[in-house]
């Protein structure tokens, strides 16, 4: 990733919430961890499902829409990863598998940012969606 790119985005987690510049990083960190083990896994049902501060992360990746769609069409073999937030919470485990499984393929976790929400998700679980 360019590191303008990355610059970016860490400055609008810091514009748009209440984050210094390495909480801003982390959150953007494991956005991209949970995004390409998402896109990783395109096909396989999983289930899933970002924290919510994780999400803030995903979701300021999602909107600068450009690049996002360039990782999609790097990362997820031209497709788009959708984003199709749920209104209920889910209480089934989801954050936690979800994080488990991002340390399994190699990615490095930062358990404090996924424990908030450590049994529920707001992400539809989908082969072509989060």
């Amino acid at each position: 990733m360019p590191t303008d790119l990355w610059d970016k985005q860490v400055a609008l987690l810091m514009r748009d919430y209440p984050y210094d510049s390495i909480m801003a990083a982390r959150v953007l960190g494991q956005g991209y961890a949970y995004l390409l083990t998402a896109m990783a896994h395109r096909g396989e049902s999983l289930g899933l499902a970002p924290s919510t501060l994780v999400d803030i992360g995903v979701q300021t990746i999602i909107l600068d829409t450009v690049n996002y769609a360039e990782l999609c069409n790097t990362y997820n073999n031209g497709h788009f990863l959708h984003h199709v937030p749920l209104v209920e919470f889910k209480n089934d485990g989801s954050v936690i598998k979800t994080a488990h499984r991002i340390a399994a393929d190699g990615w490095e976790v930062d358990l404090s940012l996924w424990t908030d929400a450590a049994t529920c998700g707001p992400c539809h679980p989908g082969n072509d969606s989060h």
